[in-house]
């Protein structure tokens, strides 16, 4: 029998372990696609303890806590850190076959260098070593940060977001990770929401200009668009339940965004119509800058309204959408490539079902203006582990060109986090590890490079980190 998450976890084959430690390992970490909060990153407080560190805003644990049957109070409750603590410990022992133990126990091995298995039995002696080691120091989030290796972050910024907290990381020339913003303009296409009207009010406040018509918010749009390259910004990202593809003259975009500002219910077709055209403009504001468009598709938010009303977004109650995506995105992209405004472009499904879809649908739309141009992003959310990671990337390989992959993504509020990219190294070593060892593939210096490419370089090169 195997020791727990020994030294060759995961890595099942001489090859695997020989791509891990003399390539995946070594190389550094660019983590473009997190939700870390600029302001935390410049306070740079150091945090009361682990609890803090793990649980607070971690809806991925929320879920597994709930499912279990944990009381709410010792999740999102008034309940102290340490009884929330030991609530998780209660539940983790029964996580088996969740990447969420092996998260924990990644985290717990790489931070706290503690390699005993968390469970209610040992939740007060791991509670004890883990504040003794911050309390010690280096778990400040510049610290986390630079202590894992990370040289580039790219956070996830609304387009009405005013940067000051990256103007002041930036300013900082003894932090040497990179933190650039990521264009996030998803209140400004979801106009049919409660929060549309107030993101407006913040938009005309940031910007000093008033928007009372489709064509000023654009225009604002445009130069909050030209802010964000100023500060660095090398990456949008925008989430859809489904693309949307239906076209729209100005005079009906006029009409639509009339009406939601005089808060009257929009049709299904205007909603569509208003999201194509508008989506359309800010891939074409990309393509002029080169930036990569990241474009996560099928995630059904706020499922559980009950819940909703009492915490809000993020906070544990999405999951899988199951709608056929494949024709609006290809009209999609057919109209940008047609125009010649399709930027670098991340696919992602949350939906399994669809790997082959966007598999396939990279294929249609590629150029020499960047190798791979048109990605199929990592498994992600839900499909992040070890079956998900595998197969997204056995999709990529059967039908693309695994080797230019930009790889991995943290997806994290958490500065803990960044073992999820040795977690994901690890699968990949594995996976091309068997295909070797297979005779599917032979073991030359082309194969070291894809390897640190997919870990680090080729996401380097792609957004033009350098």
């Amino acid at each position: 029998m195997k020791k727990f998450m020994d030294r060759d976890f995961l890595l099942t084959t001489d090859t695997a372990k020989k791509l891990f430690f003399d390539d995946a390992e070594k190389m550094p970490i660019f983590d473009w696609h997190c939700h870390l909060s600029p302001k935390e990153i410049y306070e740079n407080k150091q945090p009361s303890d682990i609890a803090e560190l793990w649980l607070g805003g971690d809806h991925y644990k929320w879920r597994a806590m709930r499912s279990f049957g944990i009381n709410e109070k010792y999740i999102t409750g008034d309940s102290s850190n340490y009884e929330k603590f030991k609530a998780w410990a209660k539940v983790m022992p029964y996580c088996i076959g969740n990447p969420l133990y092996h998260w924990t126990h990644l985290e717990l091995q790489r931070y706290f260098d503690i390699y005993e298995p968390l469970s209610e039995a040992t939740c007060d002696e791991i509670w004890e070593k883990a504040n003794a080691k911050i309390a010690a120091g280096g778990f400040t989030p510049r610290e986390l940060i630079v202590n894992s290796n990370v040289t580039h972050l790219c956070t996830t910024d609304d387009a009405a977001d005013s940067l000051e907290y990256h103007k002041l990381i930036q300013a900082d020339d003894s932090f040497k990770c990179k933190v650039v913003p990521a264009f996030r303009p998803d209140k400004a296409l979801n106009i049919e929401q409660a929060t549309f009207l107030p993101w407006l009010a913040d938009l005309e406040k940031v910007s000093g200009e008033k928007i009372d018509s489709y064509a000023a918010m654009v225009s604002v749009l445009k130069k909050r668009i030209d802010f964000f390259a100023e500060m660095g910004c090398r990456a949008s990202d925008h989430a859809f339940l489904y693309v949307p593809y239906n076209r729209a003259t100005e005079d009906e975009l006029e009409a639509i965004f009339k009406k939601a500002h005089n808060k009257q219910e929009l049709t299904v077709e205007e909603l569509d119509k208003y999201r194509t055209e508008l989506f359309r403009f800010f891939a074409g504001e990309y393509a002029q800058r080169g930036w990569g468009m990241e474009v996560h598709i099928g995630a059904l938010r706020n499922n559980n309204s009950t819940m909703f009303d009492k915490l809000g977004p993020d906070t544990g109650y999405d999951s899988i959408c199951d709608r056929e995506i494949a024709e609006n995105l290809s009209k999609m992209l057919n109209s940008l490539e047609s125009e010649g405004r399709l930027p670098r472009t991340i696919l992602f499904t949350l939906n399994p079902k669809d790997n082959y879809v966007l598999g396939t649908m990279l294929g249609n739309f590629q150029s020499d203006e960047a190798a791979s141009k048109i990605q199929f992003g990592s498994a992600w959310w839900f499909n992040d582990n070890i079956d998900g990671m595998r197969e997204q990337m056995k999709a990529l390989a059967n039908l693309g060109v695994l080797g230019k992959f930009v790889g991995m993504v943290t997806d994290s509020r958490s500065f803990l986090s960044y073992p999820r990219h040795e977690y994901f190294r690890r699968i990949l070593c594995g996976l091309v590890g068997e295909w070797v060892e297979n005779g599917l593939y032979p073991y030359t210096d082309e194969l070291d490079e894809i390897i640190k490419g997919i870990s680090y370089n080729n996401a380097i090169e792609y957004f033009s980190m350098k």
